[in-house]
């Protein structure tokens, strides 16, 4: 491969901040504590251990910071979360009359990407020591920094070696149980994904969420690039606002105040004719991004560019650290505003849904708005020896303009939202799921017939190879009218409450990455004797009828 010739990170710093983000440690903050990169000249990262004592010194510095447990990993190591605010809420029932906004930052969630949890240590430090506490009269800030603690520990030169540094080794990508985290939003049997939704996402339930990854796609000279919750069952007005409003607003601070190049996240559609368009991740839940999006709140996936030296990439995504913080900062109500908004559309459309209340079970691509300026290089596709295609670059650079971001992802089949879906099945697991998400789950105290709407599966398919240990279904079928009788003990999801499309995303049977896709219903769609087709074991109600019913308690 050629060697990239990347452009400087730093093109021209505006403001006081952007000064102090490039600035030496000791120019600035003699007491405040260094992190493991810092101190090694950008050689190495931290360890579990480095980021537990650089925790320590900071609650020595300053009383604005509280520790809470996010998870205990698999391997029995804590993932710590801190609290900062000025004045420091006890709990989430401190701000209830608070008019200050919670938002969430989050690394190292693949623990060979590390740029993030060196980059959320820094922020950490720089609020508490007060080159960047102006956010805290306004803001309560949550910060992970080591979300997959386990893969953490397995640091070796040997790990993403494609990659620019850091030279004495990084962490591996997936956790303790062998699974990969950010493919976790839907099924959740991580230790660390159920922690974060039981005591980030519905305890806290911060309006914004961020998640630090470093990429492996294509070339480009950005040092920064990140996008949004694209699942189109999400709350539409956040998704125009996110494409429309806050894109062209942070790619413009980051460059003219902070000196530093971003674009969105995304690979070439084709390398052979890059102007065709630039694709973002797929808008499934199980992404946490997407997940975080479905819940009706803002959320960032960010990918630094893993060509760039390591410094570079950790202050990149410090540099957009805090133009996010910038932009919360300044926008708060706003944000907290749309955020409500939001809630009050997913309650209402679960009450009395319309024809025109859907939920998404197919997408297309389209283009957003917004066109592109990507810096890159002139390249063609080679192919090797074993006859895999590879990118080469050239000495020769190049500047797309005007290339199309396909990140609108559009319905291309749609079903009816229900009032609520119906699970006679007494499964335990699925009742845990959902509850650990922190949907409203009822049961009803008294038998029932309703006419409700059944999916009668024709056909079953499970993929050939194994994800993240399931083996993925794919299923057809047939929907119907029927009467059926529901006993006592069945299980009612209202899709009235503010996580109704999560909920409609997790039962709908068609869903792209729903419960059924991930083997939550398998034993009941095949039929143990006899032949015939099985129906989906969820029930969708549309008539208007009172239910008796109790909530279930849990989760």
């Amino acid at each position: 491969m050629n060697s990239i010739r990347c452009a400087p990170w730093a093109l021209a710093l505006g403001l006081v901040t952007a000064v102090l983000v490039s600035m030496p440690l000791s120019a600035l903050t003699q007491e405040a504590p260094r992190t493991v990169a810092e101190a090694s000249g950008f050689r190495a990262t931290s360890r579990h251990a480095d980021v537990m004592g650089f925790i320590r010194d900071l609650q020595r510095l300053s009383s604005l910071v509280r520790v809470e447990t996010l998870a205990t990993s698999a391997e029995g190591r804590q993932v710590p979360l801190l609290i900062i605010g000025d004045p420091l809420p006890a709990s989430p029932a401190d701000l209830r009359h608070d008019d200050r906004a919670v938002v969430y930052f989050q690394a190292n969630i693949h623990a060979g990407e590390v740029e993030g949890k060196e980059a959320a240590q820094m922020l950490a430090r720089d609020l508490l020591t007060g080159r960047t506490r102006i956010y805290l009269d306004r803001l309560v800030i949550l910060i992970t920094r080591i979300f997959n603690a386990d893969g953490n520990e397995k640091i070796s030169t040997d790990n993403r070696a494609n990659q620019d540094g850091p030279e004495e080794g990084v962490g591996i990508r997936y956790n303790g149980q062998n699974l990969d985290l950010n493919r976790d939003g839907v099924k959740l049997e991580s230790p660390e994904v159920r922690g974060l939704v039981r005591n980030v996402l519905r305890r806290w339930d911060p309006v914004f969420f961020l998640d630090s990854h470093t990429h492996n796609g294509s070339y480009h000279q950005e040092p920064v690039t990140w996008t949004w919750g694209l699942n189109p069952n999400g709350d539409p007005a956040i998704l125009d606002y996110m494409a429309n409003t806050l894109l062209p607003a942070v790619t413009t601070r980051t460059r003219e105040v902070y000196g530093t190049l971003s674009i969105p996240h995304g690979d070439f559609l084709d390398v052979t004719d890059p102007e065709r368009g630039w694709i973002p991740l797929g808008p499934e839940p199980r992404y946490l991004s997407n997940y975080v999006g479905l819940r009706n709140r803002f959320s960032i996936l960010n990918e630094q560019y893993p060509y760039v030296d390591f410094e570079t990439r950790v202050r990149g995504a410090y540099s957009l650290f805090l133009t996010f913080l910038d932009y919360l900062h300044e926008n708060k109500d706003e944000i907290v505003g749309l955020v409500r908004e939001a809630d009050r559309r997913a309650v209402g459309r679960g009450l009395d849904p319309a024809g025109r209340d859907v939920h998404v079970v197919e997408v297309g691509r389209e283009p957003i708005a917004e066109r592109l300026t990507i810096l890159g290089w002139e390249m063609e596709l080679s192919q090797t020896a074993g006859g895999r295609r590879r990118v080469v670059l050239s000495d020769q650079e190049r500047i797309y303009e005007e290339v199309p971001y396909l990140a609108k992802y559009t319905p291309q089949r749609t079903v009816p939202l229900p009032r609520g879906y119906l699970i006679p099945a007494a499964d335990t697991r699925v009742l845990d799921n959902l509850l650990t998400h922190g949907i409203t789950v009822e049961r009803l105290v008294e038998p029932v017939t309703l006419t409700v709407e059944a999916f009668t599966v024709t056909e079953l398919t499970g993929s050939q190879r194994p994800n993240q240990g399931h083996y993925l279904s794919s299923v057809t079928g047939e929907y119907s009218t029927e009467n059926h009788a529901f006993p006592t003990g069945t299980l009612y999801v209202s899709s009235s409450q503010v996580l109704g499309a999560l909920a409609a995303h997790l039962l709908e049977p068609e869903s792209e990455d729903g419960l059924l896709i991930w083997n939550f219903f398998d034993r009941y769609l095949t039929r143990q004797f006899g032949g015939g087709a099985a129906t989906f074991p969820v029930y969708k109600l549309h008539e208007r009828v009172n239910l008796v019913t109790e909530t279930v308690p849990g989760g």
